[in-house]
């Protein structure tokens, strides 16, 4: 059975179409994130910090680390993205004992990334475009790391789905040429967004069960790409997970956390309960007021796609005696803290793999 395995110093995730469903936390990424992006050029680590912890403690197994900013006062990737890649692989494990995900196209990066990072981390990605074959996959030899395959070629993103297959194979292919195992490619079928295209979803539920049955390569994907563009994206996406994991999905690169409730919705709910004629009770705190209203919470909480893709391992029998379901619905405020018990960390020595 295909398991591919990511470690931190500490912690182990195995991606397997008989292990628990793999969620790759995707909050630390400045890409259309402007505050973040002016915050980390301004050397500001304060969301990153906060991003790590939260996701961990939703419930997030991995953690994707992108470093994607253009500097105003330096619009060289190559340069800047390097150095700063290193410094939050180095924060945020000194926060967290989850595993990586090494996220970035420039490949100086990349490589950034895999000196900093402790343990096995993943890396994303590679393409079926030569070019990036050429750099990423001596990286990945070299590592001894396992990394994401993107379907598309030097011909662009494919909407034929045997298209993406192909790239996909070739990859696999590729990648053993330099004695790097299928276990160790997570092939990202590319979904795309069903409002654009009304046979997204039944396209990914096919690739990637050819992917489990032909290659036996393990899969993830965008998980939001799917509802981009249309209203209650939550619910499309609360659907699609599930039905994903039931196609063979094996993890996603997705937001675990629910983001807390901000002061101005709360300030007009309050107007409208006021104007309602309502009476709320003295030293009434602004969470219970959002908890008995339903705004969600003023604390960031694992989100509702986290509760779909538990209750499918429970439904696939990935959740032995369904120990976390009743963790995660009984006190999800212990076990998030639980999940973030590694707390701030001594940095030790960075392992290299050879």
């Amino acid at each position: 059975m295909t398991r591919t395995v990511v470690e931190s110093k500490t912690k182990t995730a195995v991606l397997g179409f008989d292990e628990p469903f793999c969620v790759i936390g995707e909050r630390i990424n400045p890409t259309g994130r402007k505050k973040l992006a002016a915050e980390l050029e301004a050397g500001d680590f304060s969301t990153v910090e906060k991003d790590a912890i939260a996701q961990v403690a939703a419930g997030a197994t991995v953690l994707d680390i992108n470093a994607g900013v253009v500097y105003n006062s330096n619009p060289n990737p190559n340069e800047t993205e390097p150095p700063l890649m290193r410094k939050i692989v180095e924060l945020v494990q000194g926060l967290v004992d989850v595993p990586l995900c090494i996220d970035s196209s420039v490949p100086g990066a990349l490589e950034a990334g895999l000196a900093a990072a402790e343990g096995r981390p993943l890396l994303n990605s590679v393409t079926g475009e030569e070019e990036r074959l050429e750099l990423v996959l001596p990286l990945v030899k070299k590592y001894n790391v396992p990394v994401v395959a993107i379907s598309n070629d030097d011909t662009g993103i494919s909407e034929d789905p045997d298209v993406r297959f192909a790239v996909a194979k070739t990859i696999v292919e590729r990648a053993a040429d330099y004695g790097i195992p299928a276990h160790d490619i997570v092939v990202d079928p590319l979904v795309m967004p069903i409002g654009a295209m009304a046979t997204a979803g039944q396209q990914v539920f096919a690739l990637v069960r050819r992917l489990r049955e032909e290659l036996g390569v393990n899969t993830t994907c965008g998980a939001s790409n799917i509802s981009f563009g249309l209203p209650n994206r939550h619910g499309i996406n609360n659907a699609f997970l599930p039905m994903a994991m039931g196609a063979g999905m094996t993890s996603a690169i997705m937001n675990p956390v629910a983001l807390p409730t901000n002061q101005k919705k709360i300030a007009e709910k309050k107007e409208a309960v006021i104007a309602a004629g309502i009476i709320l009770p003295e030293g009434m705190d602004d969470e219970a007021f959002v908890q008995m209203f339903g705004l969600g919470s003023t604390k960031p909480r694992a989100g509702k796609e986290m509760e779909a893709i538990r209750a499918a391992n429970l439904l696939t029998n990935n959740d032995p005696h369904g120990g976390e379901w009743i963790r995660f619905n009984k006190a999800p405020d212990e076990a998030g803290a639980a999940g973030a018990a590694g707390g701030r960390r001594g940095g030790g020595r960075r392992r290299r793999a050879s």
